[in-house]
């Protein structure tokens, strides 16, 4: 198989509720690395991966997802945000500008 084209590395990093920083999935259900596995069966996309990730260290910016060799830093996704990023970026190679993480 060839090496992949582009990376997502979407983070499930969980932590006690309450914490300060906040955390990607603190229900650890991984729905998210889910949902973009999902997206991009569906499309037929088989040159990308849709990575697990630990902690990104954008815990307050988060749930936080990153594109790679791209990097393109996403904050704040949700499962409604996915078909977006998948159908825009990963296919259209148009970052979703207001996802994208602030500095």
């Amino acid at each position: 198989m060839p090496p992949f084209d582009k990376h997502l590395f979407i983070c499930c990093n969980r932590r006690e509720p309450g914490h300060r920083r906040g955390s990607c999935d603190p229900h650890g259900t991984e729905m998210l690395q889910k949902a973009f596995k999902k997206a991009l069966a569906e499309r037929g996309v088989k040159r990308v991966r849709a990575n697990k990730s630990g902690c990104l260290d954008q815990c307050e910016k988060g749930p936080s997802v990153v594109v790679y060799p791209d990097t393109v830093w996403y904050g704040g996704v949700t499962e409604a945000d996915v078909n977006e990023i998948v159908d825009e970026h990963i296919i259209g190679g148009r970052p979703v500008t207001r996802l994208l993480m602030k500095e």
